[in-house]
Parts: structure tokens; sequence; C-alpha cells
């Protein structure tokens, strides 16, 4: 009787520690927020002085700021390519690159060239979703769903690619006018939306990002959520009552309620009782408008009214990755247990690393049939002593491949030539510890620097061109 009683005992507490080791090895859950053309000190916790950001600075609170966090990109399908696929954009496409999407565009992320995080994680067993913006490629063989996401909901280009634009006509040369901004679910356009619809999606995609939580947590699976918001994306339409509540007019009104979005999506993971278990993370898809455009204002009034006095930390903004304004963005991690509350990290690192930590994280295998040019960064996030930037330099590419930026330490060098923000007959260095807002040229004091800097970018240049790993 004895020896059945303790062989029992032994199977009960080897099935408790299998329910304890399972337990223990349960997969995070992934919500990536990727804000739209938001600048890096637009944010409260990042300096802000008349936008107000509270559910952000509480996530920043509860974790980790990162303060030299570049976007990819300069322009958002670029910039998104590279994120989703831990690639620079100009090797995207077997190294046909993949630039700015519009409506009348018929080409996009292929599918059979490129592996996506989506992809990655939903063969290590998550459900995949993602609420708002695309910007992919809008064609049916483009969409996210065939990207390795289980659920879309969303419109697959900006909401300023309307009939209101080209001079608010409509009327593009080929004599083609651009429709209405689709809303599609899945791969099916279920309305046409006009400028009162655009405004009310933001709080839609709030509703259903939070009701895709609530599937994937009473399911017990994991999940990966790429919440892409809208509203901060020219026209800066908001749900109605929510117009006039920031001090930085219709571009502040859009931020403070992508905040107030994102404060719905914390509380979501707390009333679920997974936010031990959840990491998100918080970035914009580059950096913000800085120039007034005078097609925007004509097109949407207060809406597409860029003011010029603002002031930025860095210099410039979206359109370009030559200066700091158009790729150095906010970022926010947080994961209770893993990345310590209240702290910073000013290692360099970029959008793509994303990929690539999320994947070790979740145990996929990196794909090793291609360059991956993001980096497992997920020492830096737990802030563990002694972890440095896996990037010997941040590049500023475009999507086609041209390099105008070099950040390297605390050095960032502009490489000269003809640039709509200005010609360079040589190039500019400057000292970002010093000065990040790039105001004065150090180049002639550091001949040396900027010759290692060249260097490098040379280098970097070829790896581009010829399908090369970066820093080797």
């Amino acid at each position: 009787m004895m020896k059945v009683i303790t062989t029992i005992f032994t199977a009960l507490l080897v099935v408790t520690v299998f329910q304890i080791e399972a337990q223990e090895v349960k997969k995070p859950n992934i919500i990536h927020i990727i804000a739209d053309d938001v600048g890096y000190d637009d944010l409260s916790c990042f300096g802000s002085k008349d936008i107000n950001t509270p559910n952000l600075d509480k996530m920043a609170e509860e974790g980790m700021k990162f303060t030299n966090f570049y976007a990819p990109h300069g322009t958002c399908t670029p910039s998104r390519a590279a994120t989703i696929t831990g690639r620079y954009a100009p090797r995207v496409n077997n190294g046909t690159g993949l630039y700015v999407l519009f409506p009348h565009s018929k080409h996009g992320l292929e599918d059979e060239l490129e592996v996506s995080i989506a992809e990655l994680l939903k063969e290590q067993g998550y459900t995949t979703g993602l609420y708002g913006k695309w910007h992919l490629g809008h064609l049916p063989q483009y969409l996210p769903c065939v990207h390795g996401f289980d659920e879309f909901l969303g419109i697959p280009y900006p909401n300023d690619h309307g009939p209101e634009r080209i001079g608010n006509s409509g009327w593009r040369p080929n004599g083609i006018s651009d429709p209405q901004i689709p809303l599609i679910e899945q791969a099916q356009v279920i309305k046409r939306c006009d400028n009162n619809d655009l405004a009310e999606l933001p709080a839609l995609f709030t509703r259903e990002a939070c009701k895709f939580i609530y599937r994937a947590a009473t399911a017990n699976e994991p999940f990966y959520l790429q919440y892409a918001n809208i509203e901060t994306h020219t026209p800066w339409f908001v749900p109605k009552g929510f117009e006039g509540q920031s001090k930085a007019a219709a571009y502040g009104d859009a931020v403070e309620y992508l905040d107030r979005s994102v404060g719905i999506i914390l509380n979501t993971l707390k009333r679920l009782k997974i936010e031990d278990n959840t990491i998100i993370v918080f970035t914009s898809d580059n950096g913000p408008l800085v120039h007034r455009d005078e097609e925007l204002e004509n097109c949407y009034g207060k809406f597409g009214f860029t003011d010029e006095n603002r002031e930025h930390l860095l210099r410039e903004g979206k359109y370009q990755e030559r200066y700091e304004g158009g790729i150095r963005v906010s970022c926010i991690m947080k994961w209770p247990g893993h990345i310590p509350a209240q702290t910073e990290c000013s290692e360099q690192i970029a959008a793509m690393d994303l990929f690539t930590t999320f994947a070790e994280i979740a145990g996929a295998e990196i794909p090793t049939d291609r360059v991956i040019d993001g980096k497992d960064i997920l020492p830096l996030m737990e802030g563990k002593e002694g972890a440095k930037s896996p990037h010997k330099a941040i590049y500023g590419f475009t999507a086609t491949g041209r390099l105008m930026s070099v950040r390297y330490q605390n050095w960032k060098l502009i490489l000269p030539g003809k640039h709509w923000t200005g010609n360079l007959e040589t190039p500019n260095l400057y000292d970002m510890e010093k000065d990040p807002g790039e105001k004065e040229n150090v180049a002639g004091e550091h001949a040396d620097v900027v010759k290692t800097i060249m260097a490098m970018a040379d280098a970097a240049t070829e790896a581009i061109k010829n399908n090369k790993p970066l820093d080797e």
C-alpha cells in the first residue's frame, strides 16, 4: 500500500513540476505600437512642453526609455519594411528596395522574397494581429494576412492619400483619380472612408486591438500585436470631442489621442492580468513634419497645418535621413520583471533590432539565407551590466541605398552631396553629446574622425550594394 501511495505521490509531484515549468516557459506576449510621424521630443517624458502624454509617461516610469533609438529610414514605407523584416529597405525584394507607396502603386513587400517578424512568431504559436496602417502594398498579394498576420483591420496607406489631394482635385496626370481611403478587414474592403470616417477610425482600431488581446488571452495563446496608429499622420483628425485638448494645435491633439489609446491598451492588459507577461514597445516610424505644406493646408485646413515655430531638439524632420530629426525617434519599452523600471539607455539601436530580439525571445530561428541587419538587444533591455550597442554604427540610408549619414559613437557625419536640405561640398561632422541639434560643424577640427567615418561609409555603401553584412 505504501508503495502505491509513494508512486501516486511521485506522479503528482512530476505533474506539478511539469506544470510549474510550463508556466515558467510561457512565451511572452508582444505589443509593438508604431506611432506615425511623431517627433523625438513630442512626448512629455521626452521633453515636450506643449503636448501632454501621461500614459506614455507612466509606461516610461514603469520601464525604460531609449534615447538613441533610430528609425531605419525617414519615410513610412521603407521604415516599416525594414522594421518588419529586420533589413534596411534597399535590401528587400531581392535588392529592388521599397519606396513610399501610393494608391496607384502596383508593387509592395513581396512575401515570397521576405520573411516578416509576424511569420516567425506565428511559427512559434503566436496569434498575430495588425490594427491601423499597413503601407507595404494595398493589392491583395501584399496585405498583412499574406505576411503572417492572422487578423488585420486597417487602411493600406496613409490617411492623406485620398481624392482630395493633388491640388484638392483628386486628379492625376494619368487621368485616374485616387479613390476614397479603403478600410480593409483581412483582404476585403468593407468601407470607403471620407474625412468624417477617418476621424473615427482611431477609436475603432483601439477597440478592435483590445478585443484581439482579449481573444488571445482567453484562449491562453501568446500574441503579437502591431498597433499602427493613424491619427498622428496628416490630416490630424481625432474622434469628435477630443479636438482642442492640446497646446500644440491639431498635431498635439493627435499625439494626445494616441496617448489615450496607449492608456486603454495598458489598462486592458491589467484587467486581463497579463501585463507581467507582456512586452510592450512604443516607437515612431520616422520623425515629424516640420515644414508647412501648402497642399495639405488647402486640403485639410488646420488639420494639415504645421507650426514651423515649434522648437525641436533635433534638426529637420521626416522625408530625410541626413539629420537626426528624420530618423532619431522616441522609444519606450516595458516588460515587468525583465526591463527595470525608471531607467534609460543611451546606447545606439535601431527599429530593425526589434525583429531579431522578438524572434530570439520567442525562440524562433533567425533566417540565415539573407542578411539581417537587426541585432539582439535583450541585454540592453534587461539593463545587464556592461551591455553595449551591438552596432558599430547606425547608417542613414535612403530607400534606394544612398547613404546620407553615419552615427558613430558620439559623432554624426553628414556625407557631401546634393539634397533638398542643402548641398554640401564636404562632409559635416557633429558632436552629438555636445550638439544634438547639429548646429556646429566641427569637421575642420577633427579631420582624423572624418577620415575614419568616411571609410566606414564607403564600406557600408558597398555592403548594401553587394548585399553583404555591415560592419564586417
